[in-house]
C-alpha cells in the first residue's frame, strides 16, 4: 500500500474527533456534529470548488459521523466524485464512504459502477484492489450482474498481479454466496483450478476457498483439483518450518491452506489410485508430525498444529477406505481423550463418534470404552458428557451392550436435565436392538421410569407394550415384574400406565401365585387410581374392565367402582362415559361377547422404532441415520442368531383416550405395515433406507397434459399431501416453485423429494434445486425452488419422487414435472408476408410434422386462442387468408442454439377435427411440438 504523506494527515479531522470526545453530555455532543454538518454542508454548496484534500476531509467526517449513529442525508456525490481521483488516500476513502452508507437502490449506483469499472479496466493494481474490495463488501445482487462475468477474466488473466488475483478470487467467492445464478460457469473454471500451482501462497489459499465452494455445488467442473490440490497439500506437509517463511504460524507451515485443501479433497470421493498413494503419504506424514515433540509451549502453535491433524482425520474418515489410516486416527485421538485441553477432548469425542460407524475403526474406537465411561462421570463441562454418551451409543455392540447401557442409567441419576430425555431415548434404543434375553430388556425399561420417568416419553412405553405383547416368552416375567415395580411407596405415573396395561393383558399369567391374586392386583391398581391424571385413569378403567374378563371373581368388585359417584358422575366426560360404557358391558354382555370384545391385544406388525424416529427428530437425521446405516450389516446377528426378534409398531400421537375405549385407549393405531423384509426383524425396524422410486400415481399424466399450457396450479393432491407449481421461465432459463402441503394434523418426517431424470435427459436439462427442510408439519407448507436450464432440444421429462413418513408409514410418490419443451418458447410478432415466406423456406419434408385429430374438448374459439397464447407462442391476427384458422410464431431457445417455430391449426367445426401443422428447422422438435399441442384440443 503506498504511504501517506504527512499532508494526509486531515488535522482538521482530528481536531474533530477531539471535540467530539470532549463532549461532557450528549446534548453537546449532537450540538457539535450538527455545527459540523452545517459547516460541510456550505462548504459542500458553495461556488468556490473544492479540492480533493478538502472532499476527502468533510467526507471521513461524514463518515465519521455515520458511525456515531447519526443519519447522513449528503455528501453522496462528493464521495462517488472521490473515486475519480488518481490519488490513492482519496480513492480510498471514497470507497470506504461507497462502501458504509450507499445502498443497493441508490441512484448513484450507475456512476459508481463505473468508476469502478474504469479501476478494474485501469491495471493498476492499487485501484484494482480497492475496486473489488468495495465490490466484495457490498456484495449486492445489482453489483453480480454487473461484475460477475468480468471477475472471473481478471482472475485468471497471465498479467493479473498476485495480490490482485487474491482479491479477485475472493471478491467472486463473496459474489458466488449472494447470487449463485449470477456467477457463470465457463472456461475460466478450467484454468482457475490451475491457480491452485500459483508460486504466490496466497493466491493459493484465496484460490482454494473459492473452488471449496465452486465444487460443493458444480463437482464435475472442479474434479481436476484434485490431484493439484493432493500435489501442493504433499509440497507444504513435506516442507520445513524455513521454506515457507512468509506463511508458517508458531513453527506449523501454512496451516491455513493445509486445511482448506483437505477441506476441498472432502468434497470428492476417494482419487485414483496414484493420486491416492501421494495423498496418503501426506496424511501418513501429518499423523507422524502429530506424535512430535512440539517445537513451541505456545499455545498458537498447539492450535495450528491440531487444527491440520483434525481436518485431515475428517478427511481419512470422509474417505473410509484405508484401514490402516483409520486406526491409527483413531489412536491418536484415544490420546486426546485424556488431554487437559477441553475443546481437544471435546473435538476428540466427536470425531471418534463417526469413526465408530466405520467397519475398520469400529474395534479400535471400543478400546477405548473405560476412557469414555471415565469421561462421562468425571468431566465438569456439559458439552463434553454430551459428546461421550454420543460416543457410547456410536460403539455400542453385543458385545458391550450390558455394560453400556448399565453405565447410561447410572450416569443418568445425576446427569444434567438437558440432556436426560436424549439419554432415556439412547437407552431404550440400545436395550431394545441388542436385547438376547428380553428379560434384560423389560428390567431395563422399568428401571429407566424408575429413574427418569418424568423423561421417558410416550414413544418409551409404547414399545415397551409392543414388544411384550409381541413376545410370548416374556410376557409371564413382565407381569410378574411390573406387578413387584407397583408396590412401591411412590411409583411414577409411566411405571402405572405399563403396568396397566400389561397386567390387564397378562395378568392371569401371574393370577395362580396368592401373592399376586386377581383381588390384589386390582387393588394394588386401585390404590395408585386417585393420584394419576385423567389419561392414565382412562387406561386403568379400560384394564379393569379387561379383568372383569380375565377374572370373574372380580366382577362385582369392579362393577362397584364403576357404579360409584366419582366415576358415572365425573367432571371429565372421558372418565365418565368410559365408566358407563363398561358397567353396561360387564352388565348385560354374556361370557362370550366379553370374551370376544375382551380378547387379548393381537400381534403389532412390524414397523419403524418410534424411539428412534423421536431420536431422529431430536439431534437432526444425519446424526442417527447415518450410525444406524453403517452399523446395520454388522449388527445383523444382535439377537442370536435364528431366534426370531419381535415384529414391532411405529407409535404415533397420541391417540384422544376415546378413540379406542376396548382397546386400552393409550396403544397407539397401528396402520398396514409394509413388506417384512429378508433381514432380522429388529434390524430392519432400525433401517430409514429410501425405499425405491414409486411408479407414478393415478392421474399423472393428466396433471402433467393440464400444465402444457400454464405454469402455475395444482399438480397433485391425495388425502395427505397437496404438490402445487409456480414456474417463470426466460429464453433458456427457467424457476419453478414447488410448493408441499401436509393436508393433515400430523407430521410428516424424514420428507425427502427428488427430481428423476433419464441419462439422455440429463445431458439436455440442468436441473439443480435445493433442499428442503425434512419434517413438515401438520397443516405448514415447504416450498422448493428448481433452477432450470434448457442445453438442447428434448422430449422426455423429469419425475418428481416424494419419500416420507406419516405416523410411521412410509409414503412414496411418482409424479411427472411438467418442464416441456415449448416452456422456452419465447413469442415472435410477424407480419403476413413476413410468415408465409419464412413458411416456404422451412418446406423440408423433415420440417414439417402434421397431425389431423379428432376434437377432445368443446371447439371454443376463446379457449383455443388461450392455448396457443399459453402454450408459448404468439398469436399472430389476420395472418391466415381463412380467418378460422389460428397462426402462431416463437422461438425456441437452447443454450446451444435458437430453433424457429410456426405453427398453423386449423378447426373443422361440423367434423369436430383439427389439423395441426408445425414448422422448425430441427425435425425433433416439430415433432415433440406437435404432440404436446394435439392434446390440448
Amino acid at each position: 500500500m503506498p504511504a501517506v504523506s504527512k499532508g494526509d494527515g486531515m488535522r482538521g479531522l482530528a481536531v474533530f474527533i477531539s471535540d467530539i470526545r470532549n463532549c461532557k453530555s450528549k446534548e453537546a455532543e449532537i450540538k457539535r456534529i450538527n455545527k459540523e454538518l452545517a459547516n460541510i454542508r456550505s462548504k459542500f454548496k458553495g461556488d468556490k470548488a473544492l479540492d480533493g484534500y478538502s472532499k476527502k476531509k468533510y467526507v471521513c467526517k461524514l463518515l465519521f459521523i455515520f458511525l456515531l449513529g447519526h443519519d447522513i442525508d449528503f455528501g453522496h456525490m462528493e464521495a462517488v466524485n472521490l473515486l475519480s481521483s488518481n490519488r490513492y488516500t482519496e480513492k480510498q476513502i471514497g470507497y470506504l464512504f461507497i462502501s458504509v452508507l450507499v445502498n443497493s437502490n441508490s441512484e448513484l449506483i450507475r456512476l459508481i459502477n463505473n468508476a469502478i469499472k474504469n479501476d478494474l479496466a485501469s491495471r493498476n493494481p492499487t485501484f484494482m484492489g480497492l475496486a473489488l474490495h468495495c465490490i466484495a463488501n457490498v456484495g449486492s445482487r445489482e453489483m453480480a450482474e454487473a461484475f460477475a462475468g468480468e471477475i472471473p477474466k481478471i482472475l485468471v488473466a497471465g498479467d493479473t498481479m498476485d495480490s490482485v488475483k487474491q482479491s479477485a478470487a475472493l471478491c467472486l467467492l463473496r459474489l458466488y454466496r449472494t447470487s449463485p445464478d449470477l456467477v457463470p460457469m465457463g472456461d475460466w473454471t478450467s484454468r482457475v483450478v490451475h491457480l491452485l500451482n500459483d508460486q504466490h501462497l496466497g493466491v493459493v489459499t484465496a484460490a482454494t476457498s473459492l473452488i471449496s465452494t465452486l465444487a460443493q455445488k458444480n463437482p464435475e467442473e472442479f474434479k481436476t483439483s484434485v490431484s493439484l490440490a493432493v500435489s501442493r497439500l504433499s509440497r507444504i506437509v513435506t516442507s520445513a518450518s524455513t521454506d515457507l517463511q512468509d506463511y508458517t504460524y508458531y513453527f506449523v507451515p501454512a496451516p491455513w491452506l493445509s486445511v482448506k485443501l483437505l477441506r476441498l479433497l472432502q468434497c470428492y470421493p476417494p482419487p485414483d489410485p496414484a493420486v491416492r498413494g501421494r495423498l496418503t503419504e501426506c496424511l501418513e506424514t501429518i499423523l507422524n508430525k502429530a506424535q512430535e515433540p512440539p517445537k513451541s509451549k505456545k499455545v498458537q502453535h498447539s492450535n495450528a498444529k491440531n487444527a491440520v491433524l483434525f481436518e485431515a482425520i475428517s478427511l481419512i474418515i470422509h474417505h473410509d477406505s484405508e484401514p490402516n489410516l483409520l486406526v491409527r486416527a483413531c489412536n491418536q485421538l484415544g490420546q486426546f481423550l485424556q488431554h487437559r485441553e477441553t475443546n481437544l477432548r471435546y473435538l476428540a469425542l466427536e470425531s471418534m463418534c463417526t469413526l465408530a460407524s466405520s467397519e475398520f475403526s469400529h474395534e479400535a474406537v471400543k478400546t477405548h470404552i473405560e476412557t469414555v465411561i471415565n469421561a462421562l462421570k468425571t468431566e465438569r463441562d456439559v458439552s463434553v458428557r454430551q459428546r461421550a454418551v454420543d460416543l457410547l451409543y456410536a460403539m455400542c455392540d453385543r458385545s458391550n451392550a450390558q455394560q453400556i447401557v448399565a453405565e447410561m442409567l447410572s450416569y443418568l441419576e445425576t446427569a444434567d436435565y438437558s440432556i436426560r430425555e436424549e439419554i432415556v431415548l439412547k437407552v431404550a434404543i440400545l436395550a431394545e436392538k441388542y436385547a438376547v434375553d428380553y428379560t434384560w430388556y423389560v428390567d431395563t425399561i422399568l428401571n429407566l421410569i424408575r429413574i427418569a420417568g418424568d423423561y421417558v416419553s410416550e414413544e418409551v412405553w409404547y414399545r415397551v407394550i409392543q414388544i411384550v405383547i409381541n413376545r410370548d416368552d416374556v410376557q409371564g416375567y413382565a407381569a410378574k415384574t411390573v406387578f413387584e415395580a407397583l408396590q412401591a411407596p411412590a411409583c411414577h405415573e409411566n411405571l402405572v400406565k405399563v403396568g396397566g396395561y400389561i397386567l390387564g393383558e397378562f395378568g392371569n399369567l401371574i393370577a395362580g401365585d396368592p401373592r399376586s391374586s386377581p383381588l390384589i392386583q386390582f387393588d394394588l391398581l386401585h390404590s395408585k387410581f386417585h393420584l394419576c391424571s385423567v389419561p392414565t385413569r382412562a387406561l386403568l378403567l379400560s384394564t379393569y374392565i379387561k379383568f372383569v374378563n380375565l377374572f370373574p371373581e372380580v366382577k362385582t368388585t369392579i362393577q362397584d367402582v364403576l357404579r360409584s359417584d366419582s366415576q358415572l358422575k365425573n367432571a371429565d366426560v372421558e372418565l365418565q362415559q368410559r365408566a358407563v360404557e363398561y358397567l353396561r358391558l360387564s352388565t348385560v354382555a354374556s361370557t362370550d361377547i366379553l370374551a370376544t370384545v375382551l380378547e387379548e391385544m393381537p400381534p403389532f406388525p412390524e414397523r419403524e422404532s418410534s424411539i428412534l424416529a423421536k431420536l431422529k427428530k431430536k439431534k437432526g437425521p444425519s446424526t442417527v441415520t447415518d450410525l444406524e446405516e453403517t452399523k446395520r450389516e454388522r449388527s445383523a446377528d444382535v439377537n442370536g442368531g435364528p431366534e426370531p426378534a419381535p415384529a414391532s409398531t411405529s407409535a404415533a400421537s397420541t391417540p384422544s383416550p376415546s378413540a379406542d375405549l376396548l382397546g386400552l385407549g393409550a396403544t397407539p393405531p397401528a396402520p398396514a405395515a409394509p413388506p417384512p423384509s429378508s433381514g432380522g426383524l429388529l434390524v430392519d425396524v432400525f433401517s430409514d433406507s429410501a425405499s425405491s422410486v414409486a411408479p407414478l400415481a393415478p392421474g399423472s399424466e393428466d396433471n402433467f397434459a393440464r400444465f402444457v399450457c400454464k405454469n402455475n396450479g395444482v399438480l397433485f393432491e391425495n388425502q395427505l399431501l397437496q404438490i402445487g407449481l409456480k414456474s417463470e421461465f426466460r429464453q433458456n432459463l427457467g424457476r419453478m416453485f414447488i410448493f408441499y402441503g401436509n393436508k393433515t394434523s400430523t407430521q410428516f418426517l424424514n420428507f425427502t423429494p427428488t427430481l428423476i431424470c433419464a441419462d439422455d435427459l440429463q445431458s439436455n436439462l440442468n436441473l439443480q434445486t435445493k433442499p428442503v427442510d425434512p419434517t413438515v408439519d401438520g397443516g405448514a407448507q415447504v416450498q422448493q425452488v428448481v433452477n432450470i436450464e434448457c442445453v438442447s432440444d428434448f422430449t422426455e421429462a423429469p419425475v418428481l419422487n416424494i419419500q416420507f413418513r406419516y405416523g410411521g408409514t412410509f409414503q412414496n410418490v411418482s409424479v411427472k414435472l411438467p418442464i416441456t419443451l415449448n416452456k422456452f418458447f419465447q413469442p415472435t410478432e410477424m407480419a403476413s408476408q413476413d410468415f408465409f415466406q419464412r413458411w416456404k423456406q422451412l418446406s423440408n419434408p423433415q420440417q414439417e410434422v402434421q397431425n389431423i385429430f379428432k376434437a377432445k374438448h368443446p371447439m371454443d374459439t376463446e379457449i383455443t386462442k388461450a392455448k396457443i397464447i399459453g402454450f408459448g407462442s404468439a398469436l399472430l391476427e389476420e395472418v391466415d387468408p381463412n380467418p378460422a384458422n389460428f397462426v402462431g410464431a416463437g422461438i425456441i431457445h437452447t443454450r446451444t442454439t435458437q430453433i424457429g417455430c410456426l405453427l398453423r391449426l386449423e378447426p373443422n367445426l361440423q367434423a369436430q377435427m383439427y389439423r395441426l401443422t408445425l414448422r422448425t428447422s430441427k425435425d425433433t422438435v416439430s415433432q415433440r411440438l406437435c404432440e404436446l399441442l394435439s392434446e390440448q384440443f
